[in-house]
């Protein structure tokens, strides 16, 4: 055999047998007191609570850190440079489409509220600028701007035009998603009545006008890319 090796031994029926039989004995695969007492022993020597490491923290309240850490918390290390801006987007875009899913909203009304929220200045709306608030707001402004397409009521100048029955009629098909169980629910959650709603939608819609995210869906880009060709109906042939 290469290297003074010898053949491993054939096994037999009986060791087959015997191999078997082992497989089968209650505990068989269960760690052994030995292994568990020196597992527990090992593990002793780790960290208790994750607040053991040091790291980016001062060794005294009144130490200070290095100037390596401090660039890096400031973020005017390279590898850090715009990290809170990425997050605070992220963040944006994680919790939006969590409540658009906690409500049901179809594919296009969550593609909307994200896409609207994700490039949208928080700053605005003041001390209700938390995400969660905004975003119920946005999911609010774009399923009730949905319905209201959907019915025509957004075009004030065909509202103009109709009789009041129709318009009676109209405004009684209309269904607010403010009325659904699950949104009131979450806006008492997060501290928002109807009076704090309607004042931020009207916020919001400045805001979109201002930075013309009216049009806004995540993930699609409502210009036409101007390399394109143009298209036209027919063929030239």
């Amino acid at each position: 055999m290469p290297n003074g090796g010898t053949a491993p031994r054939p096994t037999s029926q009986s060791d087959r047998e015997e191999i078997g039989r082992l497989s089968r004995r209650p505990g068989d695969r269960t760690v052994s007191r030995a292994d568990l007492q020196r597992d527990e022993t090992t593990r002793r020597w780790g960290l208790v609570t994750p607040s053991a490491t040091r790291i980016g923290r001062p060794d005294s309240p009144d130490g200070d850190l290095s100037e390596n850490v401090r660039r890096l918390h400031e973020e005017r290390h390279p590898a850090m440079e715009g990290y809170s801006r990425r997050a605070h987007r992220l963040e944006k875009l994680r919790l939006t489409h969590a409540l658009c899913g906690s409500l049901g909203l179809t594919p296009w009304q969550r593609d909307r509220a994200i896409g609207t929220m994700v490039d949208l200045d928080l700053t605005a709306f003041g001390s209700q600028r938390a995400i969660p608030k905004v975003a119920l707001v946005v999911i609010r402004h774009v399923v009730d701007r949905e319905r209201e397409h959907h019915l025509g009521l957004h075009d004030e100048e065909w509202i103009a035009e109709q009789p009041p029955d129709r318009l009676a009629d109209l405004y009684d098909q209309f269904h607010s998603i403010t009325d659904d169980e699950q949104f009131t629910a979450l806006c008492e959650q997060h501290d928002l009545d109807v009076t704090n709603l309607n004042r931020l939608r009207r916020t919001l819609i400045d805001q979109l006008d201002e930075q013309d995210l009216h049009e806004a869906v995540y993930g699609r880009n409502p210009y036409r890319d101007p390399s394109l060709p143009e298209l036209t109906i027919g063929s030239s042939a």
